[in-house]
């Protein structure tokens, strides 16, 4: 039989990093933890502040702590 496969959009894998710095909130939307709110706030901070400098940097966004930045790190 013919076997049909589904593609569904998926967090980023890790050979195709989202640069928290260029990436759009919808980019930015797909990443563990975070979705559209938190994304618009990383876009915030970004305009704000400048360009993260490392990933610690995104524990200065309201709502991304410890556990959030962990899960962050494969894709990021």
């Amino acid at each position: 039989g013919t076997r049909i496969t589904t593609q569904y959009p998926a967090a980023p894998v890790a050979a195709d990093k989202v640069n928290v710095n260029t990436a759009a909130a919808e980019e930015l939307a797909l990443l563990p933890g975070i979705g559209p709110a938190l994304a618009g706030r990383i876009i915030d901070y970004r305009r704000d502040n400048g360009a993260f400098t490392g990933p610690e940097d995104l524990l200065a966004v309201r709502g991304i702590g410890q556990q959030t930045l962990s899960g962050l790190r494969d894709y990021i």
